[in-house]
């Protein structure tokens, strides 16, 4: 009897032992528990250990507080030239308040998922399809900014939204790539043509410019036969100016050499005569004659007696 006792309370030790291990609760990193107390929200474990009341508290919800990230499928939305497109959508949110993600909506992923798709619709029915396609940030912005707002009362921070797709229908792509087609031909004529009127610039240029270089050219052949010719007049002016110079210089020689050696009447009178001569060779129109006819008479005896 006193064995069978004895069992009981090692069977009850063990079980108090199971129940205050079991209750036991190591909050991870990243993690927070939400605890209720007889049904009723008692607290959050944030990290680290705790232990937890048996059979009155218990864990209501375990949140990670990581950021998520989640991808909707594409979403039908029209836009304000009624075109229909498919788009789909990727959210990244931070649980910040474990409590209100508990108790404040439930399903918040699907509340997440109707409210982008929702937001997302209202955004683009006020844009025509081309600003759609070219204005990815500003959507982006508007819609995490009213979902940021809207998912405060759940605890939820939206951090970022991405528009992973915009697919137009089958025709818009169509239309969109002949488009492009097009402007890409028009931008190859176009870069075509720039190219031929730069290399008919290139040789205009070139050509004006070897037409320049060769009148520069013949103006400097030009330059140096001019100043060829003008040295070579030059010179020959100073040597007929030295030839003339030195026949006055043998003029002054002989004058000063006659009147050194003192010439007589004789030989003046023959130099007049030849002064004479040389004015009556019949170039002149008009001839002075000395009035003393006899004294030329003499000064022809006179000359003749001398060349005797």
């Amino acid at each position: 009897m006193e064995f069978l006792g004895g069992f009981i309370l090692i069977l009850l030790a063990l079980f108090i032992i199971l129940i205050v291990v079991l209750n036991i609760k190591i909050v991870p990193q990243s993690k927070a528990y939400v605890i209720e107390r007889l049904g009723t929200y008692r607290t959050t474990w944030q990290t680290g250990l705790h232990i937890k009341i048996p059979f009155i508290e218990r864990i209501a919800k375990q949140v990670s507080l990581k950021e998520q990230i989640v991808d909707f499928p594409p979403q039908p939305v029209i836009t304000k030239d009624n075109v229909t497109m498919q788009i789909d959508t990727v959210v990244f949110f931070q649980i910040t308040d474990p409590k209100l993600f508990a108790y404040g909506v439930e399903r918040p992923l699907s509340a997440i998922e109707n409210l982008t798709a929702t937001t997302l619709r209202n955004i683009i029915g006020e844009m025509e399809l081309d600003h759609t396609l070219t204005s990815r940030d500003v959507i982006n912005a508007k819609i995490r900014g009213i979902l940021d707002e809207a998912t405060d009362p759940w605890g939820i921070k939206v951090n970022r939204v991405e528009l992973k797709n915009i697919l137009p229908p089958k025709e818009i792509q169509d239309a969109m790539e002949k488009q492009m087609k097009a402007e890409r031909q028009r931008r190859e004529s176009i870069l075509t043509a720039e190219g031929e009127k730069a290399s008919k610039i290139l040789v205009a240029e070139g050509q004006k410019e070897s037409k320049i270089l060769a009148a520069e050219a013949e103006k400097q052949s030009a330059i140096l036969a001019a100043e060829a010719i003008k040295e070579a007049k030059i010179r020959e002016a100073e040597g007929e100016a030295e030839a003339i110079l030195k026949v006055e210089q043998a003029r002054a020689q002989a004058i000063e050499l006659i009147n050194q050696a003192a010439p007589g009447q004789g030989y003046l009178t023959i130099k007049s005569l030849e002064a004479f001569e040389a004015a009556a060779d019949g170039q002149a129109t008009k001839l002075i004659i000395p009035s003393d006819i006899q004294g030329l008479a003499g000064l022809a005896a006179s000359a003749k007696e001398i060349i005797k």
